[in-house]
């Protein structure tokens, strides 16, 4: 069984003609039965009966009217059985004596709790995530589950924990995730590592993805999965920032020890070439060390006079 639409029709015509009928019904019934009193004889009491069971019958079509609200729809049941849905705003009359169930067709949108987690590094994490769905599916969203709302939110909450667990919070290329420590054939592969969570488009599309595939059990589609909090768990959180800011300056240094090494070999060759000093190796080997003191160094230089000579 899958979703259909509901056989209906035009309220405001069904109950203009079921008022009529119900009135007319009325009119003739009561009529009949003061005919009937009157000795009017059986013709007048089946006139009566016929009447009040046309007014009985224009009050169970009655129930048949329904009135559906813009982006909202409405799921109908008949003892149970389910005979469609209605998705059209506006007023229609469908079967009578059904139960009818409303599903919104709104575009929602949820916060999950913040959720502490180890990330692929083995280090405990704080996350939570946005998730913006609406229902596509009202057959599936009212009978495929409980609750399409507590599966969402259970759902999300489940694919933020595998999310976690699969990226590393941040990725340092000094450092080796335990997971391919403890595993040497992970180690020797040339897989690439794994997208840091702090890389935003790539994680939420990797999320948005994966609840796709989890919701569509329930008629629902999701449109969006962003990360909305990521932080180190506090236990940890004042180690992490040292092994950041240490990082940092060690990328810092590199970059000025290559820019360094750069200008030290430029300088030499632009002196051989000019052929304006003619150095040996050792005082190439001083000269490089002076340059790279004051190229490297994070203080100012300070110039020493060198009364003698390199060998004396």
């Amino acid at each position: 069984m899958s979703l259909r639409p509901a056989f209906r029709l035009n309220g405001f015509l069904m109950l203009l003609v079921l008022l009529v009928v119900g009135t007319a019904g009325l009119i003739g019934g009561v009529a009949a039965s003061s005919a009937a009193g009157s000795g009017g004889g059986a013709g007048a009491a089946i006139g009566a009966v016929a009447g009040y069971v046309i007014l009985a019958v224009a009050v169970i079509l009655l129930t048949g009217l329904t009135t559906v609200g813009p982006n909202e729809a409405k799921v109908l049941q008949f003892f149970g059985r389910y005979v469609g849905s209605v998705a059209d705003a506006g007023f229609f009359w469908a079967l009578p004596l059904t139960t009818k169930r409303r599903i919104s067709l709104r575009v929602r949108n949820f916060e999950t709790q913040k959720l502490k987690v180890n990330d692929f590094d083995g280090n405990p994490v704080e996350i939570a995530a946005v998730v913006v769905y609406r229902v596509v599916d009202s057959f599936k969203s009212a009978f495929a589950v409980d609750d399409y709302e507590e599966y969402v939110q259970t759902q999300s909450e489940a694919a933020v924990r595998h999310l976690a667990t699969v990226h590393p919070y941040d990725a340092a290329p000094d450092v080796v995730p335990a997971a391919v420590a403890a595993t040497p054939a992970l180690a020797a592969a040339d897989d690439p590592a794994p997208t840091s969570l702090r890389n935003g488009a790539e994680v939420a599309e990797e999320l948005t993805t994966e609840l796709r595939e989890r919701t569509a059990l329930a008629g629902i589609e999701i449109l969006e999965a962003r990360i909305t909090h990521l932080a180190y768990a506090p236990e940890i959180a004042q180690s992490m920032l040292v092994r950041q800011q240490a990082a940092q300056v060690v990328a810092a240094r590199s970059r000025i020890v290559e820019g360094a090494v750069g200008m030290v070999g430029m300088a030499l060759q632009r002196l051989t070439e000019e052929g304006m000093v003619d150095l040996d190796e050792e005082r190439r080997a001083s000269m490089v060390s002076n340059l790279l003191v004051v190229l490297c160094g994070d203080r100012s230089a300070q110039p020493v006079v060198n009364t003698g000579t390199l060998y004396s």
